[in-house]
C-alpha cells in the first residue's frame, strides 16, 4: 500500500497525515483518527483492507502525536478543529470518519459541526462525555488513571515511535476535560445526521455502559457492537473489528471501480 504524506497548518499547528489518494476511487474517502498516546500507524491493518476494497484512506496524525507538532493546549475542542482543517485542506466534503478513543472524540465533534460532511461514524472505545448530574469519576473507580490511559492507548512495543513523539503533557489536560460535565455535547448529538457505530470491548473497556444507553437513546441512526477484547479492539481484535466495521463503511455506499 502506498500512501503519499501530506502536511497542513492548523492555526499555527503543523498536522502530518498519509493519503493513498485515488481521486477516480468512487464513494466517501475514510478518515482513520487514532487514539491518544498512538499515531496513525497503529491503523495500519485496517487501512490497507479498505483500500483493498477500493476505498481512499487519509489517515491524520493528531497533534502531539506521531510526526505532527506539539501544541499550547489539548482541549478537544482543538483536535475536532484540527480534523476539520484537514477536510478543507484535501476539499473533501463528504467522508466516513473512525475514530479510536480520543480520536472517536474528536470525529464525533466533527459530525456534530458538519452534519451533512459525515456519512458514517464509527466511534470506538471512546469515554463519553459526563452528562450534568452524573458522578464525577475517580482514579479508584470505572476511569483510568493517568497510567492506565496511557498504557490502553499506547505500546512501548508495538509502538516505539508513537510513545517517544507522544506529547505527555497532554494526558493531565485530558483525564481534567474527561471528568468535567459537558452538556453542551451532549445536546449537540440532536445536529448529527450520519449513521453511528459504537465499538466496545469488554470489561477492561473504557465506555461507561449508562452513558452509551444514554447516548443510543439520543441516536436513533446509532448502533452498538461490543467485542470482549480491551480498550484497543481495532488492533487487539482486528478479525471481529473488520467484521463489525467494514460491513458498516460499505452500507450504501457505490461500487467502486477497479484499481
Amino acid at each position: 500500500m502506498i500512501m503519499t504524506d501530506g502536511v497542513v497548518d492548523a492555526e499555527g499547528v503543523r498536522l502530518h497525515y498519509r493519503d493513498s489518494g485515488g481521486a477516480d476511487v468512487l464513494g466517501s474517502p475514510v478518515v482513520l483518527v487514532h487514539g491518544m498516546g498512538g499515531d496513525g500507524h497503529t491503523w495500519d491493518a485496517f487501512a490497507r483492507t479498505l483500500v483493498r476494497r477500493g476505498r481512499r484512506v487519509v489517515v491524520p496524525d493528531l497533534r502531539g502525536h506521531g510526526r505532527s507538532g506539539r501544541a499550547r493546549s489539548y482541549l478537544f475542542g482543538e483536535f475536532g478543529d484540527d480534523l476539520e482543517a484537514l477536510l478543507d485542506h484535501l476539499s473533501l466534503t463528504r467522508v466516513d470518519l473512525v475514530g479510536h478513543s480520543l480520536g472517536g472524540h474528536a470525529a464525533t465533534l466533527v459530525a456534530q459541526r458538519r452534519p451533512t460532511t459525515v456519512r458514517k461514524l464509527v466511534v470506538e472505545e471512546a469515554p463519553l462525555p459526563i452528562r450534568p448530574g452524573d458522578e464525577t469519576p475517580s482514579i479508584t473507580t470505572k476511569f483510568p488513571s493517568a497510567r492506565e490511559l496511557l498504557h490502553a492507548t499506547t505500546s512501548v512495543i508495538r509502538h516505539p515511535r508513537a510513545v517517544l513523539a507522544f506529547d505527555r503533557s497532554m494526558t493531565s489536560s485530558a483525564l481534567t476535560q474527561f471528568r468535567a460535565p459537558d452538556p453542551l455535547w451532549w445536546e449537540a448529538l440532536a445536529h448529527m445526521e450520519s449513521d453511528v457505530l459504537l465499538v466496545v470491548g469488554g470489561p477492561t473497556g473504557m465506555v461507561d455502559r449508562a452513558r452509551l444507553e444514554a447516548m443510543t437513546a439520543l441516536v436513533p441512526r446509532s448502533r452498538v457492537v461490543a467485542v470482549d477484547s480491551g480498550h484497543s479492539v481495532h488492533r487487539d481484535r482486528f478479525a471481529e473489528f473488520d467484521a463489525a466495521v467494514g460491513p458498516f463503511l460499505a452500507e450504501h455506499q457505490e461500487t467502486p471501480r477497479a484499481l
